[in-house]
């Protein structure tokens, strides 16, 4: 955790920037410790242990501004980085829209313990973290003769971080997660090599799932054999939670304020006007308890909030971050998203694909793009022909074309099983009348 002594440094970064030649100034400190583990064909592959701890200073200066960053944490050493920092930001070119936070925008504290942070994290052995990814690969090895290599994983981290800025605001922050993967390759029809993978996360060891993970990739890729095109057309497509996410971020992409501001937005003015279908209800949760993305504060030191992002398809928000709200004249909100959760119905995946008559299943995208001007896209998928409710042809070798304006106002039904591990909580989707090019 951050001591006593490193805020005071941090405190005292920020003072001797001022007394340099800073008008204002923001500092925050790091540490935290990772190890990765990574098990190739039962044998180990890669191993990694890592501690740090970091500064990093954010500079105005004579209405420019300069970010600079070092792990080397003496008082001495800091003096000259600080001094030398200062002359070069002088050489930038002036840009008053850079300025810190008005202070009544920023987090106050007195907020309740978010408990992001195990208790039990210094106290796990590194031979169990092993014998966990060893045993996740032994799930896979030798369970079919086609399988040419399986691979598993377990990483974890914990961090902490304080921040201090020189117009009042002061704020600290943990956290730490675990996560476990299967991965998989497997010798297919003439040159195919289907590959798939499935994975856990948590905050907390104790609620990582930590078996079975090899068992699922290795029956994902299985199911993948024989996959070909299909005729185009268009069809429904239900989307797998493992993906679904995929499809939202170029819409949060196009909301940012840096899209807003250089006009690069297919949203762009369209504040408080229904742009998405009626089953588009998205909220921004930043204070769920024991969940990752939870925080009180953004990486400016502003106060999150509970916030509609859109309801009933109707677009209620854009994150605009202090530089983007300067440059445009208008209030700044947040700079990014913190836990975005869907407004979720009764169906999981099974469900929805039973109300199919005839549909693509997408498991997968690969490759692909998509406009963030107009909101055109073309992505590769991966997945099923669904008939009359069932999987039947495995397909790859696709594209999804469209635009997003067009697919979520055509988003039919949301399911109910988000991966509540991930700070983007979008269960599997249904949507009609999407265009695909195969046949």
């Amino acid at each position: 955790m951050i001591t006593n002594e490193n805020k005071k440094l941090a405190q005292w970064a920020m003072e001797f920037a001022l007394k340099n030649g800073c008008q204002a100034s923001r500092v925050s400190i790091y540490n935290g410790s990772s190890s990765s583990f990574e098990i190739r064909d039962m044998k180990m592959d890669r191993l990694q242990q890592a501690s740090e701890n970091s500064l990093v200073i954010h500079l105005f200066v004579d209405g420019r501004f300069g970010s600079f960053s070092t792990n080397r944490l003496d008082k001495k050493e800091l003096e000259s980085f600080i001094q030398n920092a200062v002359a070069s930001t002088r050489f930038l070119a002036e840009d008053k829209a850079r300025t810190l936070p008005d202070t009544s925008l920023y987090y106050k504290g007195g907020g309740a313990d978010l408990q992001l942070i195990d208790p039990k994290f210094d106290s796990i052995q590194p031979d169990d973290k092993v014998a966990l990814a060893m045993n996740i690969c032994n799930e896979m090895m030798g369970k079919d003769n086609r399988i040419i290599s399986a691979n598993s994983s377990y990483s974890d981290e914990k961090d902490f971080k304080y921040m201090v800025a020189s117009n009042g605001f002061e704020g600290e922050a943990s956290g730490s997660s675990y996560s476990l993967s299967a991965s998989l390759s497997i010798k297919g029809d003439g040159d195919a090599r289907p590959e798939s993978y499935w994975y856990d996360s948590s905050l907390y060891y104790d609620t990582l799932i930590k078996e079975d993970l090899g068992v699922k990739a290795l029956e994902r890729v299985l199911r993948k054999l024989g996959q070909k095109k299909v005729a185009s057309g268009k069809y429904q497509m239900v989307v797998d939670n493992m993906n679904s996410a995929r499809l939202l971020s170029p819409v949060i992409d196009a909301i940012y304020g840096s899209s807003i501001q250089q006009k690069n937005s297919f949203l762009l003015d369209k504040l408080n006007q229904k742009v998405l279908g009626d089953k588009m209800t998205l909220t921004d949760e930043p204070h769920l308890v024991k969940s990752s993305g939870a925080r009180y504060f953004d990486g400016e030191g502003v106060a999150t909030k509970r916030m509609p992002v859109f309801e009933n398809g109707v677009l209620k928000t854009y994150y605009i971050d202090t530089y983007s709200a300067n440059k445009m004249g208008i209030k700044p909100t947040i700079a990014s998203p913190s836990i975005l959760t869907m407004q979720m119905e009764n169906k999981n995946q099974d469900a929805l694909i039973e109300t199919v008559d005839k549909g693509i299943f997408v498991t997968g995208f690969n490759g692909g793009n998509s406009n963030s001007t107009t909101g055109d896209f073309s992505y590769g998928v991966e997945g099923f022909l669904i008939e009359k409710g069932k999987l039947t042809q495995p397909i790859s070798e696709m594209n999804a074309t469209g635009n997003l304006l067009t697919l979520w106002s055509n988003l039919v039904e949301v399911g109910n099983d988000p991966r509540t591990f991930s700070s983007w909580r979008i269960p599997s989707l249904l949507f009609d009348k999407v265009d695909f090019s195969g046949l």
